[in-house]
């Protein structure tokens, strides 16, 4: 949104025909044209380490923990609970009803009495469900934890930072060196950019492109590559469920 006042402001204040590009940096994941957004990978570990240790709690006691992300409208880093071994991830983007609720539970009790004594839930603070956001779930569950997200940054993290800003200097540097060859100022045509990763292929997008891919009310990119793998979670938490995207 930044990029785009910037960019239209162009024609009245001169002063904006400069280079500008976004490098995307939020746990949330959450920009359009980039797969992955600095900080989220260093979330994600976050997440998963300290879902690993309250399993191992849990198990001993038989109790069922319900996790709280943060991540803002966006369900990357609950819906990639995959990795913590989640039973099911409540996410702003799937919403969900009183009949998937009881499945979940009653998934949960089965699994209990089994040799597996514990039950793992992850949930988004802004979610389309009156049953979560209630906090009714919460009171009946055996465990509830609002898990902020810290820590140092992952290698993955501090590499793609390292590589995508000096790519993106090197961008800047080259326009502002194309603007010196012709005598002038950039224009009021010069692409404002957003330097991403998508399918492993680092990626220069306009803005002007981008925003027809963005929903802004809910800060949140239309298309999600990560949804696609909704399925695997029932099915790696053992419920009776088929891979169908």
């Amino acid at each position: 949104m930044g990029l785009l006042e910037l960019s239209a402001a162009r024609e009245k204040h001169e002063e904006f025909c400069v280079p500008m590009i976004m490098v995307p940096a939020t746990v949330s994941n959450n920009v359009p044209g980039s797969d992955f957004s600095i900080g989220a990978d260093t979330a994600l570990n976050t997440i998963t380490d300290t879902c690993d240790r309250i399993k191992q709690s849990a198990s001993g006691t038989k109790r069922r923990v319900f996790i709280k992300t943060m991540g803002g409208y966006c369900g990357y880093l609950a819906n990639m609970g995959i990795a913590a071994g989640a039973d099911a991830a409540y996410i702003f983007e799937e919403p969900f009803d009183f009949e998937d609720l009881q499945s979940n539970v009653e998934h949960l009790t089965e699994k209990i009495k089994t040799t597996i004594h514990r039950g793992l839930v992850l949930r988004k603070k802004e979610i389309q469900s009156s049953l979560l956001a209630s906090g009714n779930v919460s009171q009946d569950s055996s465990g509830y934890l609002d898990l902020g997200i810290g820590g140092a940054p992952s290698p993955f993290d501090r590499n793609f930072g390292t590589k995508i800003s000096a790519r993106a200097m090197e961008w800047i540097t080259a326009k502002l060196k194309e603007a010196q060859g012709r005598g002038k100022t950039l224009t009021t045509d010069d692409p404002v950019c957003v330097l991403g990763i998508s399918k492993r292929n680092v990626i220069f997008q306009p803005v002007a492109e981008l925003k027809n891919q963005m929903d802004f009310e809910h800060r949140i990119p239309k298309e999600r590559w990560w949804l696609k793998l909704r399925p695997l979670m029932k099915i790696l938490a053992k419920y009776k469920a088929s891979y169908n995207v």
